[in-house]
């Protein structure tokens, strides 16, 4: 009888550690520049005449995603909405299984949710840096605000941005979609990760672009060749403390900001901030990019 029971035991446990061992967790960061045929703000905001229409887009491209995650053995997913007002997905179209951060603030932006649990995080509908000279609708950001955001020296996109928050609890990015620029920047940066390139940029607000069932197909491939080598990828990691440059476009920002003792102003348009880590980092940029006196309520 104890025999008996104790083969139970072990494979009762057996099947546990089975179990752990083929759950994988996926994390998606979605915006909406990088979505296929996005060349302007009609397309972005709801007060332009084909916003409607492109968070239907939007939407399927991340369901796509996840129907390539899923193919290549992913078994939970979390999206986060990180596009405009956060609130651009249409919830009611993602798998009911699914979990969905919206709105905004979020202490770590595009990824909040994140965490070491997930294996790899994908970031569906990005677009290049302020820097950049090539890509649709490139900024970091607030296209309105900020010039040129650093970490440790190094100009930034928000997908190394993104890609730094995810190192931080030692998740790696395996997977990009958007415009050839975002993808060129994005690898060159982070490695060999699957790229998705659904336009192709010819100015700030033009683009040679698929049709989207044709950036569905191929964004579904690319996840799951990208899951199912995932192996593959390492954490992008950003040394601590990390020295954070931020330029703003208008004067004022540097100044108001340079009263806080835990910010030096650099130059005239220019701050900087040291955070012992990428959290502390992310805490700081949504800070200076969400904060209004007139917060109601």
């Amino acid at each position: 009888m104890k025999h008996a029971y104790g083969v139970l035991l072990l494979l009762c446990l057996t099947i546990n550690l089975n179990a752990q061992e083929k759950r994988m967790k996926i994390y998606i960061s979605a915006d909406m520049e990088g979505v296929v045929g996005v060349v302007t703000g009609d397309q972005l905001t709801p007060q332009g005449f084909e916003y409607q229409r492109f968070r239907e887009f939007m939407t399927q491209e991340v369901n796509a995603a996840i129907e390539g995650a899923r193919a290549a053995g992913a078994t939970e997913i979390v999206v986060s909405d990180s596009h405009g007002n956060g609130e651009n997905l249409l919830i009611e179209k993602l798998p009911r299984d699914v979990l969905l951060v919206r709105s905004w603030p979020r202490p770590l932006m595009m990824m909040q949710g994140i965490d070491a649990s997930f294996a790899g995080a994908i970031f569906i509908g990005y677009h290049s840096s302020t820097t950049s000279m090539e890509g649709v609708r490139a900024h970091t950001i607030s296209s309105a605000r900020l010039a040129d955001v650093k970490l440790n020296g190094l100009s930034m996109s928000e997908a190394g941005i993104n890609a730094a928050i995810a190192g931080q609890f030692n998740v790696p990015i395996i997977m990009v979609s958007g415009d050839n620029v975002v993808v060129k920047e994005t690898t060159a940066l982070l490695g060999d990760l699957e790229g998705a390139v659904v336009k192709w940029a010819t100015g700030f607000h033009s683009a040679t672009t698929m049709t989207p069932e044709a950036s569905y197909q191929l964004i579904r491939e690319k996840v799951q060749k990208a899951v199912s080598r995932i192996k593959d990828f390492k954490p992008y990691k950003i040394s601590s403390p990390v020295k954070l440059d931020v330029r703003f476009k208008n004067y004022r920002p540097s100044e108001m900001l340079s009263y806080l003792s835990i910010v030096e102003r650099t130059d005239s348009h220019s701050i900087r901030f040291v955070g012992k880590d990428m959290i502390e980092v992310s805490k700081f940029l949504e800070f200076i990019n969400s904060y209004d006196p007139g917060m109601e309520p």
